[in-house]
């Protein structure tokens, strides 16, 4: 009885330490995953609409997750660690029995052990022996009933300890099961999500976006550089092959002569009028 209720002590002892702590830890991961969801909110708000809505939609399931995971933490902690916990207070009534037990047993020895000094330091004390038998005959007694209590006690207690371990992780097993196929069927349309995220769309957009913003400096330049051109105008250099080259010294040549005769023809006539 006393080995039964220690391991009890012991083992449930150290599940309820190792299933709340475990308890702390996955609602840990909930606080840390709710940082990815408003990390992930903030950098969608940055990028182009088809990865946005990618990046949305994926700290939506995210959060949804995390909504499910907050009700893991709460079933785990009233179907698993309280039971648990409770065995605390359990165990410490166990052992007041036992220590009841123990009590009864031992009045029952000093009682036999009385009795038996009396018969043999006075075997002709028949008062004396008598009351002595009748002391250690109830003593006896009680310590039987006192037995048989505490046999029914850890019977008892054996039996719902075995029951509470089969329900206790029973729930825990449906609790994790629950979550995850949970977690699953919105990881499993999350990923879709993912796989259907048209990348191609996004840089069409982006690409635009560039030439749109090129095209704005551009027409920003164009007028600026007419209106100095308007302004101020240089002439435009003339670049000639030899042949036109050739043709426009001979064309400067027959000019050059034609006004050398007509010189000529009027050189002569103001000659003749002086003659005259």
């Amino acid at each position: 009885m006393e080995t039964t209720v220690g391991h009890a002590e012991k083992y449930l002892g150290q599940f309820c330490t190792l299933m709340a702590s475990y308890t702390r830890k996955t609602a840990k991961l909930r606080d840390k995953a709710d940082l990815v969801v408003k990390q992930l909110s903030d950098f969608a708000n940055t990028e182009n609409p088809e990865l946005r809505t990618c990046l949305k939609n994926l700290a939506d399931d995210l959060a949804m997750v995390q909504d499910y995971r907050q009700a893991e933490v709460e079933r785990l902690e009233t179907r698993v660690v309280m039971p648990l916990k409770a065995y605390g207070d359990i165990i410490k009534q166990k052992r007041a029995d036992m220590k009841k037990f123990n009590s009864t047993r031992n009045h029952e020895m000093k009682e036999l052990e009385k009795l038996e000094k009396i018969r043999l330091k006075n075997p002709s004390d028949r008062h004396g022996i008598s009351q002595a038998e009748a002391s250690a005959q109830k003593a006896s007694a009680e310590a039987s009933r006192t037995t048989r209590q505490l046999e029914e006690t850890i019977n008892d207690f054996q039996k719902q300890k075995m029951e509470d371990i089969k329900k206790i992780f029973s729930d825990f097993l449906t609790i994790e099961m629950l979550f995850h196929a949970k977690a699953l069927e919105v990881y499993s349309s999350t990923f879709q999500n993912l796989e259907n995220f048209d990348m191609e769309k996004d840089l069409e957009t982006y690409r635009s976006r560039v030439h749109i913003y090129d095209g704005t400096i551009d027409s920003m330049a164009l007028p600026t550089s007419r209106s100095t051109s308007s302004m101020q105008r240089s002439p435009r250099p003339t670049w000639r092959t030899p042949q036109s080259t050739l043709r426009r010294q001979q064309e400067i040549e027959d000019e050059y002569e034609s006004e050398e005769e007509d010189d000529l023809e009027d050189l002569g006539e103001e000659y003749a009028q002086i003659r005259r």
